[in-house]
């Protein structure tokens, strides 16, 4: 009787293992390659770009990347001169940023033309830079980091949460502002966001080889910068102080949110 129940037993095993075959793990898709082939930085005011990441554009310009700064505002609030006439300063703030964006060889420099100091993170905003991510397609996106602490400059918050908004989900998703069809702008899904002046960054760019660009191009706002005798000194000594923070001689320092995966 042993001998029957034994046989039995197989029997049932056989048959439920043909019922429920073993399940192999599902293969592991490798990871999307990334690459960074045009870069964009998304910055409130004419010389924002300059004094956050020059050096870090110069070296993507160099490597042969697309580079594009757009500045969001006019910036022409920005003086301490009260008879300074607003469209005159805007126009001269735009000549300094040309200047300095040839300093640094980037590839163009887009002008949105908000007043100065009145931006706020509205859906036209939005559809603004959702416009010049989809025209451009950059791989990468640099701007302000809304979330720092005592970030007090309104505008910077603005950009920042802005770019944000209109990376993701909006720039990607294909109903958003289905007019950019018309113009022949389709969707784009932009790779990673860089956040400047993070409290927390976690990439950090070597920027001994274009410290130099970045202080030409710093200089190239006159109007900004003109009275500074110590400009030069000042950045140096920021920039040795947060390489330091990634174990490198000269940096500028970044928050990179990943979104192509």
């Amino acid at each position: 009787m042993s001998g029957g129940s034994e046989v039995q037993d197989q029997t049932e095993e056989l048959e439920q293992q043909t019922q429920e075959p073993l399940r192999e793990p599902a293969p592991t898709a490798p990871p999307e390659e990334f690459t960074i082939e045009s870069v964009m930085a998304i910055v409130a005011h004419p010389d924002d770009a300059e004094f956050s990441s020059a050096g870090t554009l110069a070296k993507f310009a160099r490597e042969g990347k697309r580079v594009y700064i757009v500045v969001c505002t006019a910036g022409n609030k920005g003086t301490p001169d009260p008879d300074m006439q607003g469209e005159d300063l805007a126009a001269l703030r735009e000549r300094e940023q040309l200047g300095a964006s040839a300093e640094l060889g980037i590839t163009e420099t887009i002008f949105l033309r908000n007043p100065d100091g009145e931006l706020y993170p509205t859906l036209e905003f939005r559809k603004q830079l959702v416009e010049q991510i989809r025209r451009h397609r950059p791989d990468v996106v640099i701007t302000h980091d809304p979330w720092r602490p005592y970030a007090l400059h309104p505008d910077h918050r603005a950009v920042g949460i802005t770019v944000a908004d209109a990376v993701y989900p909006t720039a990607r998703d294909a109903i958003y502002f289905h007019d950019h069809y018309e113009a022949g702008l389709m969707p784009w899904k932009v790779g990673e966001i860089w956040f400047y002046g993070a409290e927390k960054p976690d990439h950090y760019v070597d920027i001994s080889e274009t410290f130099p660009l970045k202080i030409a191009a710093l200089k190239q706002h006159d109007s900004q910068v003109g009275r500074s005798t110590e400009l030069e000194a000042r950045m140096r000594e920021r920039a040795v102080e947060v390489g330091k923070e990634g174990n490198l001689p000269m940096a500028e320092a970044f928050k990179i949110v990943k979104l192509r995966r």
